[in-house]
């Protein structure tokens, strides 16, 4: 069995590396995930089974309201910046379950340490809509939140006895949406560095063919 040469390990161990970081970022997961933060272009929250279209919208502070009205409702996808009564909005994709009852639930939860999905614990539950038919496909909702912290706006999706059918949209109340995730400059800072190593060691066999190359002629 032949050894990988040092560049290829390099490029094996820089995809590998990539892998994580995409993993890290949520672009490969199956998990419910929303691509972005702009809901009028790609809050896009799916699991096996369902996809969604999903949008957040705050209802404006009393008297901070901004002079455009269009101004005043900024959708949000699932990072809201603060607290205050909130308007939920999924566009249901799949047609077929549009003549499927769904239930609503939101709660306000913890992480507790855990693999999922024993991941989060319940602390109450704001609103709890029963199971109804929604054939235009906007399944909507309202509550105020009062505080920060995490929420998760649960679909029941027909009797919601599968995990799938219980879909799960996590949501975060006071945070800045706009904000880059530590995680993507530690993958980036990471990636920055295999890359930096892999072009010194190019740079070092070059030269050491060069040595040789040079060797080789003066025997000559």
């Amino acid at each position: 069995m032949t050894t990988p040469r040092p560049h290829k390990l390099g490029l094996v161990l820089f995809f590998a590396f990539l892998l994580m970081g995409c993993e890290q970022i949520g672009l490969t997961s199956k998990q419910s995930n929303a691509i972005g933060n702009r809901p009028d272009l790609d809050c896009i929250i799916a699991n096996d089974f369902y996809v969604v279209h999903f949008s957040t919208y705050v209802q404006p502070v009393a008297g901070l309201e901004p002079a455009d009205a269009k101004a005043a409702f900024v959708p949000y996808c699932q990072q809201i910046p603060r607290t205050g009564k909130m308007f939920f909005t999924a566009d249901l994709i799949d047609r077929d379950i549009r003549a499927t009852p769904i239930g609503i639930r939101l709660v306000e939860v913890e992480k507790t340490g855990k693999p999922a999905p024993d991941d989060l614990r319940e602390l109450r539950t704001l609103i709890e809509i029963p199971a109804k038919l929604y054939p235009r496909g906007a399944v909507e909702a309202q509550a105020d939140i009062d505080s920060k912290g995490i929420y998760v706006l649960y679909l029941l999706i027909g009797d919601a006895i599968e995990a799938d059918d219980r879909f799960r949209i996590a949501l975060e109340v006071g945070v800045d949406p706009n904000a880059v995730p530590v995680g993507t400059f530690v993958i980036a800072a990471m990636i920055t560095l295999l890359v930096a190593g892999l072009i010194v060691l190019a740079v070092i066999r070059l030269r050491a063919r060069k040595a040789d190359a040079g060797s080789s002629g003066q025997r000559f």
